[in-house]
């Protein structure tokens, strides 16, 4: 028999966690929650999780610093949940190496479908990868070649690396700091009309219709996300 992923939920609001418990326990997740920083520090002696749902306000510190200490003990998914209007808290989270977001309220269908995306993404990650892909895009990063439904696509080598790291990180939601230290260098953390300018780009020449997202969603406020397994 199969052990059930452990899900830690870390939320101060009781009916946010009835509510995750009921829809987590209905996909037989072995859910486990925690109401404090404390409470959740006491989870990290035992089992470790497979995905930590993080909410960043705690009555007992901030949340912020418990992400931090996660991610010195463990590479494992965290979805941060954070409400309305908390954009510079997201950006920070993603940036301290969040994997994903969800602004509150939110539904079961996405939780659950973060839930896979991040976990698959986990789970298929390798030191190194030559052939990327979702949906029809395909990329081979050693030959550096692009294709859309075999049709191959000229990008400039700046456009080529911004590609490279979003298909690194597909379904990731990557900030403008994040994109602009690995494409550009950390000397250009503050350069953030560059990736305006070069994501505009890459998007014209991915999809045709350049109002549609297509492969690339804008996070207003925050940045972009390469969408896993895109409808085409």
């Amino acid at each position: 028999m199969t052990q059930a992923l452990r899900i830690l939920v870390v939320e101060d609001d009781p009916a946010i966690r009835k509510f995750l418990r009921i829809a987590l326990g209905a996909q037989g997740y072995d859910y486990v929650e925690a109401a404090t920083a404390a409470q959740a520090l006491g989870h990290f002696d035992g089992p470790l999780p497979e995905v930590i749902i993080l909410d960043l306000g705690l009555p007992d510190g901030d949340g912020m610093d418990l992400l931090r200490y996660w991610r010195r003990i463990s590479t494992r998914p965290v979805i941060i949940i954070s409400a309305r209007g908390q954009e510079r808290g997201k950006v920070e989270a993603l940036d301290a190496g969040a994997d994903d977001y969800l602004t509150k309220p939110f539904g079961t269908g996405e939780l659950l479908a973060r839930m896979r995306a991040v976990l698959r993404r986990h789970t298929a990650a390798t030191p190194e990868r030559h052939e990327m892909a979702t949906g029809n895009l395909r990329m081979n990063v050693e030959r550096r070649e692009v294709t859309i439904a075999g049709a191959a696509i000229s990008l400039t080598p700046l456009e080529f690396k911004l590609l490279e790291v979003l298909m690194t990180n597909r379904g990731k939601v990557l900030t403008h700091r994040y994109l602009l230290r690995a494409v550009w260098g950390p000397g250009y953390a503050s350069e953030t009309h560059y990736v305006r300018v070069y994501m505009n780009s890459l998007r014209r020449k991915l999809h045709a219709d350049a109002s549609s997202p297509g492969y690339i969603t804008t996070e207003v406020g925050v940045g972009y996300r390469l969408r896993d397994d895109p409808e085409t």
